[in-house]
């Protein structure tokens, strides 16, 4: 029973996990660059989430819809400001300006929101149903649903439309892309919008099971980033399969070991794991052209 329940906590983790590693994979795959403002998207999906439907009483599902738009927003901003000037120039400190503009984010949401934690209930997701003697919640349920829901759409979108397909030849070649017609700068202001929507996503999902506040997705976002690695920067599936295996594996260490014994297992693991397939579980050498 404590393995069953760990498993079924683990791929709702893993689910979140996996969408924010999402993230990073969409912009590395459309412009070589990452955001690690991550983290603050997610803080900022749940902090929005929970101010227009707890503090302004507005009905969930809008209050959602203008969480995910204005963390879109915030993404772009992120590539307009912290990423662009930089990366136009050749220049690496996009890193650090990435990072800076999250600490931002943060800082000017503990002094607007509070530095207290908020508990962020959702009506629906009290519910549950019993299958084969075991209870599940619907929120256990319904966070890898959404993950899976949100990754196939990233999926399609990129083959069916017509930014999605230009963002796929602005991945192959961008000097080729542009030549044909195809505006890059909003091909890839629009990889930064998408990362950051599935790290809004990530954080309203979660924002039941943990508290609301400034720094909530500090540590998500690290986790993310290391299951982008692990998963393989070059493909969205296995960055959500990594996702939901690190999810599945510190959910199980920390039923069986303890808490205690979480972090130092998981990333031992991930440093193994990485030490003997350095492309990630899923990745591919890149070809050098000689």
């Amino acid at each position: 029973m404590l393995v069953t329940s760990a498993i079924i906590s683990g791929l709702g983790l893993g689910s979140m996990y996996g969408l924010l590693a999402l993230g990073f994979q969409v912009t590395y795959s459309v412009s070589g660059t990452v955001n690690f403002a991550q983290g603050s998207a997610m803080m900022l999906g749940a902090v929005f989430a929970y101010t227009f439907a707890v503090t302004l009483a507005w009905p969930l599902v809008p209050a959602v819809v203008l969480a995910l738009a204005l963390c879109a927003l915030y993404g772009a901003l992120v590539e307009l400001v912290a990423v662009r000037p930089f990366a136009k120039h050749g220049s690496n400190a996009w890193l650090m300006a990435t990072v800076a503009l999250g600490i931002l984010a943060d800082n000017t949401v503990l002094f607007t929101f509070g530095k207290e934690p908020r508990g962020f209930a959702m009506p629906w997701a009290t519910g549950s149903f019993q299958l084969l003697e075991i209870n599940f919640s619907l929120l256990q349920v319904a966070i890898p649903v959404v993950g899976l829901a949100l990754a196939a759409g990233l999926h399609l979108f990129s083959r069916r439309t017509r930014l999605g397909k230009a963002m796929l030849a602005v991945v192959q070649n961008a000097d080729a892309a542009r030549l044909m017609g195809i505006n890059v700068p909003l091909a890839i202001s629009a990889s930064y919008a998408a990362s950051t929507v599935f790290a809004g996503a990530a954080g309203i999902m979660i924002a039941p099971l943990f508290n609301v506040h400034s720094d909530m997705g500090t540590l998500f976002g690290l986790k993310a980033f290391a299951v982008a690695i692990l998963g393989g920067m070059g493909s969205a599936w296995g960055v959500m399969l990594a996702g939901l295996m690190f999810g599945l594996t510190e959910s199980l260490i920390t039923a069986l070991l303890g808490s205690a014994y979480t972090q130092i297992l998981t990333f031992a693991l991930v440093i193994v794991a990485l030490a003997l397939m350095p492309n990630g579980l899923f990745g591919r050498a890149a070809v050098k052209k000689v």
